[in-house]
């Protein structure tokens, strides 16, 4: 990673100082996003469960920032920062989550199956590992209707125990589907140390034992995950078949807003928050000019204004009509 920072300071394009300013943009309104949500749902606004990615934005946004718009992604019951980096409105997101009839499916979905086709996002997933099948089935229906489009899944680190998993990495080597399999591994399988369930040091073995090339990532670092995935995104897009990428993050709350997260260490907690990515990133951008505090401030100003606004709009939305229960239904 430090050689592909150097070649970026020694040269760098105005579209490449673009993409990166539109990183970090990208990464802050993730974190502010969250944060927002954690208090509404602190204060009873958001029904159910709400699981917030705040301290992983470098993964979503990183992996996201090598696709194609018409690349399809899965995520999982972490996914609001996949859904934005993939292109949903804050407002229509928050909508969703908030249970209003402006959100992008309609306020049916919530904040676990939030399902976006227009931004080829086959959706948050409710089922530890769902994801994972739906990519590759996209990654299968593309190479057979001949397009260049590619499918990347995400999942956590506790879905690595899960058998189709395995059989779904086993079946795209065997027919090189172009897809990319993430692992956002934040060490934690909802309240359980992922040491505690899970045999083998090496978790890139898993993708290794199809003969899948596979990389352990600093998760915390967007430019150590966008250069990881441009690279197995341009193989997969080449038809050389799939990648496994283990990306080493943290999330900063718990497994859900409720979670007091008194199963964790304070000090290996304190550790990874001074590993924050947004910080790292703008460190990064100031040291190589490629923006200075006053136009991060205003960057800062800008998110926090677009937040207000997606939340005073969710929060005005009607609430879904009565007599469109039985609408998108299919028996």
């Amino acid at each position: 990673m430090k050689d592909a920072r150097a070649a970026r300071e020694r040269k760098s394009s105005p579209a490449e100082s673009a993409r990166y300013l539109a990183m970090h943009r990208m990464m802050l309104l993730i974190r502010r996003f969250e944060e927002t949500l954690r208090s509404l749902a602190a204060g009873g606004a958001a029904p159910g469960l709400v699981h917030l990615c705040a301290g992983q934005e470098a993964t979503n946004v990183g992996v996201i920032s090598a696709l194609a718009p018409d690349d399809y992604i899965a995520s999982h019951h972490r996914g609001h920062g996949h859904c934005l980096a993939k292109g949903v409105a804050p407002e229509a997101l928050m909508a969703e989550i908030l249970g209003k009839a402006t959100g992008v499916c309609g306020g049916r979905g919530g904040s676990m199956h939030v399902f976006d086709p227009d931004h080829f996002n086959l959706g948050t997933n409710g089922v530890v590992g769902g994801g994972i099948p739906l990519a590759a089935g996209a990654a299968l229906a593309a190479r057979t209707r001949g397009s260049k489009q590619i499918a990347v899944c995400f999942f956590g680190d506790g879905a690595l125990n899960q058998g189709l998993v395995h059989e779904c990495m086993n079946m795209a080597a065997i027919w090189k589907l172009p897809v990319v399999f993430v692992c956002e591994n934040n060490g934690y399988g909802e309240f359980t140390a992922m040491g505690d369930v899970t045999a083998g040091a090496e978790l890139v073995a898993r993708g290794e034992v199809f003969d899948i090339p596979s990389r352990m990532i600093d998760g915390m670092d967007v430019l150590a995950v966008f250069d990881a995935s441009s690279e197995a995104v341009a193989r997969a897009r080449a038809g050389e078949g799939p990648s496994f990428l283990v990306c080493n993050t943290w999330r900063f709350g718990g497994h859900h807003v409720g979670d007091r997260q008194e199963y964790k260490d304070s000090a290996e907690a304190r550790a990874w928050a001074a590993r924050d990515p947004l910080l790292k990133m703008a460190a990064w951008l100031v040291e190589n000019k490629y923006a200075d505090e006053s136009r991060l401030a205003e960057m800062e100003e800008q998110v926090a204004r677009e937040i207000r606004v997606a939340v005073a709009a969710a929060r005005a939305a009607p609430e879904p009509d009565a007599s469109e229960l039985a609408s998108h239904v299919h028996g």
